[in-house]
């Protein structure tokens, strides 16, 4: 062995060795301060003396100023916050409608989102620290979802770290989205869908599309792609809906500044809508051409044999007999937008987080908006106003109208506006 190797055996042997006694002499004064503490107690309990009262250090006074002892021997390093609130006031003394302005759904609601994103949210407690329960951390990621409030504002609330609520927002989105979205988020049955869109006047109707814009902050690499055509950043949420304003599909994460035909084209449900493979093969006779299952846009997207949007330049009373059952239907659309914003108000401010998680985020409380829909949970009078006023400074974007069609597809848009125009004839 090198003669610079023993030597530097020898020293770790000797600090190890110092390192021992110290914490062994450390030891020691802590229990002699503790023998001569309990000594003193049990004197003064003869006596009937209290020690507030007494005058001059106490024995453990003087070797806390010498730093030999801590003061306080601590379990956990993390600062002590009160969680009464939290513990006391909301689990335990709430009612239904303070869970639901809170929370944007009941407590049984939320008790039963808590049982399904358990497997992703169990944590262990560690010897640093103690582990926030799987409802409350459920809880602050709703409240900051639920609120324009900020993390500071909500940590308050709850008693935790200000990045608390940022971990905690993340962990519970992150958790959504992995274990609900494929589950949630889906077509359902696609009759009851069709005799939904039927019933309010459209007929073989699987679905309308439509987007809208997010807005977010300035991204530090290529930010101009981000900001729309009313001037902020924001980042596009395409979404097909169905009769009941439910999310079926959603594509999230293209930048502002492209155009909602463009998200389209490129997005999964094009693809399968184009191959055939996203609908049932259900076809419906309308005079001598057959009209297969389809979703319904704005002008903003293409006219396709699937895919029916309104007629646009000098309208006749047939044209507008379409249009205004189709624009009908495709409310469902904007309404769930609406709902998903006024419910998700964060939604409506510009979202400080990183390009990779707001798409998280934004698809999370897709995912809410769902099952609060499929929960029947109420969408408070007041709501829809207080989203209009915090959206008031981030106005949607117009869409330019896109006149590329399919000659298949003017065929049967032409049937069905023969076909309303028929049907309103004999009304």
């Amino acid at each position: 062995m090198e003669p610079s190797a023993i030597i530097a055996a020898v020293l770790s042997v000797v600090n190890t060795s110092r390192l021992i006694v110290h914490l062994f002499q450390r030891q020691m004064q802590i229990n002699l301060v503790r023998r001569q503490r309990k000594l003193r107690e049990d004197m003064n309990s003869e006596r009937g003396t209290d020690l507030s009262q007494s005058t001059g250090p106490r024995p453990l006074d003087i070797m806390v100023a010498m730093g030999h002892v801590d003061p306080v021997e601590r379990r956990f390093w993390a600062r002590e916050t009160s969680t009464d609130w939290w513990d006391r006031i909301v689990l335990q003394v709430w009612d239904e409608s303070q869970w639901l302005r809170n929370f944007r759904m009941r407590k049984g609601t939320f008790l039963e989102l808590c049982e399904l994103l358990s497997p992703a949210l169990k944590r262990q407690d560690t010897r640093m620290r103690a582990a926030l329960t799987i409802q409350k951390r459920v809880a602050i990621a709703l409240w900051k979802l639920a609120t324009p409030d900020s993390y500071r504002s909500v940590a308050n609330q709850f008693g935790v770290g200000k990045s608390t609520v940022g971990v905690a927002v993340m962990q519970v989105a992150h958790a959504i989205v992995d274990l609900l979205l494929s589950k949630v988020v889906t077509l359902g049955d696609v009759q009851v869908i069709i005799d939904g869109f039927s019933a309010m006047g459209f007929p073989n109707c699987g679905g309308a599309i439509d987007g809208t814009h997010i807005p977010i902050l300035g991204l530090a690499h290529q930010g101009s792609q981000y900001i729309n055509r009313k001037g902020y950043f924001s980042m596009v949420l395409q979404a097909l809906v169905d009769h009941k304003g439910r999310f079926t599909n959603i594509n999230v994460g293209w930048p502002g500044k492209v155009h909602d035909a463009c998200v389209f084209r490129n997005s999964g449900l094009f693809r399968r809508l184009q191959e055939g493979i996203f609908f049932p093969d259900c076809k419906i006779p309308l005079g001598d051409v057959e009209m297969p299952i389809v979703i319904l846009g704005d002008p903003a997207y293409p006219l396709m044999p699937w895919l029916m949007k309104p007629y646009t330049g000098a309208l006749d009373t047939e044209k507008e007999l379409f249009n205004y059952r189709l624009s009908k239907c495709r409310m469902v659309v904007e309404c769930a937008f609406g709902h998903l914003k006024g419910r998700w108000r964060s939604l409506l401010t510009r979202s400080d987080l990183s390009q990779t998680n707001i798409p998280i985020v934004i698809a999370a409380c897709c995912v809410l908006h769902n099952l609060c829909e499929s929960k029947g949970e109420t969408f408070m009078v007041g709501w829809e106003a207080e989203a209009s006023r915090l959206a008031a400074d981030y106005a949607q974007p117009d869409t330019r109208a896109i006149r590329r069609s399919q000659q298949d597809a003017l065929r049967i848009r032409e049937a069905l506006k023969a076909r309303f125009q028929s049907e309103q004839g004999n009304q």
